[in-house]
């Protein structure tokens, strides 16, 4: 379902299923963001409040299960969504609640489009990830994903495999393709050189590249990434295409960034409207 702008015009629409961010740089927040950026409408459901800035996750309050349930059928019922994405999804309760609710809607076809960011450590280092739901997040979440988005880490920890040569990583994604995903995107910010993020479909491997720019300003590039990604197919792109416009995104926003506070500042995701 699209949103009518005052055009006429159907605006696509996207929903994220994720963690609030009162620093207002990764989460929904930076999902809200992204999603405007590039066109399309967001929508949200909270899954967890965290007390947050750029140094540090102070506090997590975790919403009740049957509030997130009526978020995604208040958003769902009247609003719809043509693509959705996931990030913090904190404990094994969560994330069988958020299964449930996009099994409920499995014919609404933008929650099939989905794109499961397997959010597990904040960039301050803070857990965003109780241990116990890695497993509902790798036997319950990634199964019906259009599309995984972890970094090295998190791509180690889905997998069990240690990641730092090239075929390391090819390897872990084949992995997390096996474990029911359509297509994965092992992001390569955390390795040495340039950045680079590796897409497989579970048939062919494409690379997408980009300078490293030195800065402290990288807080919510993951959510950035991914909610990037959702935004491209409620715009109808295909996979790769998506994920390769999303890697342009994030690069130039990186790159546009500015200081905030007194860690890892936030993304510049309106720098097109910046002079």
């Amino acid at each position: 379902m699209a949103v009518m702008n005052e055009t006429g015009r159907q605006t696509p629409s996207a929903m994220t299923i994720a963690g609030s961010d009162s620093g207002a740089g990764a989460g929904v927040q930076a999902d809200l963001k992204t999603f405007a950026a590039l066109g399309v409408y967001g929508t949200s459901v909270l899954t967890a409040i965290t007390a947050q800035n750029t140094v540090a996750v102070t506090a997590v309050h975790e919403i009740p299960t049957d509030i997130i349930e009526a978020q995604i059928d208040a958003v769902v019922s009247d609003i719809g969504a043509d693509a959705t994405k996931t990030g913090m999804l904190s404990s094994r309760v969560i994330i069988e609640c958020v299964t449930e609710s996009l099994k409920k809607y499995a014919d609404v076809p933008g929650l099939r489009r989905l794109v499961v960011d397997p959010v597990m450590v904040a960039k301050s280092g803070d857990s965003l990830l109780k241990e116990e739901a890695v497993g509902a997040l790798r036997n319950l979440l990634l199964p019906m994903a259009a599309v995984v988005t972890p970094n090295i880490p998190e791509a180690e920890t889905l997998t069990g495999l240690a990641i730092s040569t090239d075929e390391d990583v090819r390897k872990a994604a084949k992995e997390i393709v096996a474990m029911g995903a359509a297509s994965v995107v092992v992001k390569g910010g955390h390795r040495e050189g340039p950045a680079t993020d590796v897409y497989y479909d579970g048939r062919n491997f494409t690379e997408f590249t980009a300078p490293r720019i030195e800065t402290a300003n990288t807080h919510g590039t993951g959510c950035t990434f991914a909610s990037a990604v959702a935004a491209g197919l409620a715009k109808g792109l295909a996979t790769e295409e998506a994920v390769g416009q999303a890697k342009e995104f994030v690069t130039e926003a990186i790159r546009r960034s500015f200081p905030i506070g007194q860690g890892h500042g936030p993304l510049n995701h309106f720098y097109k409207l910046w002079k």
